[in-house]
């Protein structure tokens, strides 16, 4: 019984900041891999970050390199999303994803490499 429920989302200015916290409920919360992924209107969902369950390897999409942050804090039993010098081309619902049992402990770009979602947060950057 594995539950993930974003928070976070909001209006934010081109430029600012904003912290996306995913909460994770269920058992062995830190031998799951964890991801962000978003989806703009009319885009597929893409990859965004990825962390592995102990925290210590991470990966970034390209376009938010150098601007955005994966973290978790397994004893809060949370994932975080640490974005700074936001776009516009940021404005997306953000999910946040965890692998299953079965999964190894890497990272992974693909959604269909996780088994457990959130209901999403939506992010809006103004120009």
């Amino acid at each position: 019984q594995v539950q993930l429920v974003e928070s976070g989302g909001g209006l934010v200015q081109a430029g600012g900041s904003l912290r996306l916290s995913c909460a994770v409920s269920g058992r062995t919360f830190s031998i799951y891999p964890m991801a962000w992924f978003r989806q703009a209107p009319g885009k597929e969902r893409e990859f965004v970050a990825a962390i592995t369950g102990s925290g210590s390897t991470t990966d970034y999409a390209d376009p938010v390199k150098d601007r955005f942050t994966v973290s978790r804090d397994n004893a809060k039993n949370t994932m975080a999303l640490q974005m700074n010098s936001l776009k516009p081309g940021d404005t997306a619902v953000y999910y946040c994803a965890a692998k299953g049992l079965l999964r190894s402990d890497s990272v992974s770009r693909y959604s269909h490499t996780y088994d457990y979602w959130g209901q999403g947060t939506q992010v809006t950057v103004s120009s």
